[in-house]
């Protein structure tokens, strides 16, 4: 008797339940939780805006982009960096056998990128409709998310070329552009971004008064400048250039090593860098997806990078570059000093590296004695005992005020005044103690301040990620003779072929995207 009554509840439950939902609309079924914040219901405040501003920012401490895989990604292909990574997708990038099969590593890049840029549309979407307490406020939000979105395009023009150009987040889907659309939509973010911000955020009033690390004016005006020098827009990067040491706030640190530990962040030559810090947020690793409260803000970039036995060394140095720095001695006859900034190796007369003598970690394998490797962003100097916590707090200097000054040189010798490019590159030289150049070379031809500058711009930004895309632009890869000297500098780019100066485009973008059909030459 139980059971049946049990059976009959049942059935008139059931009934019940079918008569509701019969009635209900489908719009009906979705309902807020009132206790969580929806995209639409976000964006009201002064205070939200500048919070979904921060997250833009969020981007750039994922796995995909500088948290780990933007360093390597821009630094392999070069003549200066080598990987004899067990993980292939890691190996095959500075060998250009990148696989359409795994986009491990530069799919990460494309979809954390992306990610930004959505994040850049959503204050772009809001903004207009808000009025702020404080109207210089809602200019530098605005001056930021164009910077930020700037920047992320910029780095997907270079690496995928051909790529959508979102502007809003009214689609899931964008038309893939040409890479001149990329530019030129590059150059509209940054100059945008140029008139919105301030030269610095300790004169402002508001809720980011005294903030550091966001983007100032002169960050929008250095990549504007950058983006008219790679499109070979020399008057306009030229001039744009100028503005930037004509602000009068940027000068190069004394000691060069400054520029890559955690000491001295943010300091007189950072034009902008990527904030990283071992004590902001959690301990957890941010590969991606959606953030939690355990996510920490640091960087990977040091146990990518470690030396043996204190990382896993899947980037190193070639001799080329080691080789590169002992061509010109110091006034006093000395090597370079970068070479120890950049790079460890067996020294006469010793060199420490985690408080340990390299010859005495390395004394029992001769092929590691002999080796060379990395020391720019490693936290070597005795601080740490290894790099295998994951957990690097250097902020990553994207762009450093010593690169305005090459490519102020570089765009003064490309419109023709070779005489003046001497005194900005020398400015550079001075630092690190080496001879006059007007002095030992004088009156060099333009191409052969084209190659002077290539050679010091090789020394300084060594395992900076800028290498590659000099020899890109520069059409080195394009002149046999040019593309065989960088086969003997470095084997890796004797497996080059014509298209894999790019990456392909992710075959998830090519398969779930219909507005996205041509893929890269090579693949």
């Amino acid at each position: 008797m139980k059971n049946i009554l049990k059976y009959k509840l049942i059935g008139a439950l059931s009934l019940l339940l079918i008569t509701l939902f019969s009635c209900v609309k489908d719009e009906e079924l979705v309902q807020v939780d009132p206790n969580l914040d929806t995209e639409a219901s976000f964006w009201k405040t002064d205070e939200d805006f500048l919070k979904g501003t921060n997250a833009i920012y969020g981007s750039m401490h994922i796995d995909g982009t500088y948290m780990r895989s933007t360093p390597l990604l821009l630094d392999l292909k070069s003549d200066g960096a080598r990987s004899n990574s067990p993980w292939p997708a890691m190996a095959n990038v500075g060998r250009f056998n990148t696989s359409l099969a795994d986009d491990a590593i530069y799919g990460w890049a494309y979809r954390d990128f992306y990610q930004g840029v959505f994040r850049a549309n959503q204050v772009f979407d809001y903004i207009e409709g808000i009025d702020f307490e404080d109207s210089g406020l809602r200019n530098r939000i605005k001056g930021q998310a164009h910077f930020l979105r700037g920047l992320y395009f910029f780095h997907l023009v270079n690496f995928f070329k051909n790529v959508p150009l979102p502007l809003d987040n009214s689609s899931l889907v964008h038309e893939q552009k040409t890479e001149a659309e990329g530019w030129a939509q590059i150059k509209a973010d940054f100059e945008a971004a140029a008139d919105l911000l301030p030269v610095s955020y300790n004169n402002v009033s508001g809720l980011d008064a005294g903030d550091v690390g966001r983007a100032t004016k002169g960050a929008a005006l250095a990549y504007l400048g950058k983006a008219y020098l790679y499109t070979q827009d020399f008057p306009n990067a030229r001039d744009t250039f100028k503005k930037v040491i004509d602000l009068q706030v940027y000068s190069l640190v004394p000691n060069y090593r400054d520029n890559f530990t955690v000491d001295n962040e943010n300091n007189s030559e950072s034009i902008f860098e990527v904030q990283f810090s071992r004590d902001a947020g959690g301990v957890d690793l941010s590969w991606g997806s959606n953030p939690t409260a355990g996510w920490g803000q640091t960087s990977a970039r040091a146990i990518t990078y470690g030396p043996r036995a204190f990382g896993f060394t899947d980037v190193q140095p070639t001799f080329a570059l080691y080789n590169d720095f002992l061509i010109e001695k110091t006034v006093n006859d000395e090597v370079d000093p970068r070479l120890d900034a950049t790079m460890f190796y067996n020294k006469p007369g010793g060199m420490m590296l985690y408080g340990q003598d390299f010859a005495t970690v390395y004394g029992s394998n001769a092929n590691d004695l002999n080796d060379l490797f990395c020391r720019k962003y490693q936290n070597s100097d005795g601080g740490q005992p290894d790099e295998f916590d994951w957990r690097s707090g250097i902020n990553e200097r994207i762009m450093r005020y010593a690169d305005v000054l090459l490519m102020y040189a570089e765009a003064l010798n490309e419109t023709g005044a070779t005489d003046q490019a001497y005194a900005y590159i020398q400015e550079v030289r001075n630092r690190v103690n080496l001879p006059n150049l007007a002095v030992t070379k004088p009156s060099m031809s333009q191409q052969e301040m084209r190659d002077q500058i290539a050679h010091e711009r090789f020394l300084e930004f060594a395992l900076e990620g800028h290498r590659f895309n000099d020899i890109r632009r520069w059409g080195w890869l394009e002149d046999p003779t040019r593309l065989d000297w960088l086969k003997s500098r470095d084997p890796e780019f004797e497996t080059y072929s014509v298209g894999r100066e790019y990456f392909p485009i992710p075959q998830t973008e090519i398969d779930n995207n219909p507005l996205v059909n041509d893929q890269n030459g090579g693949y």
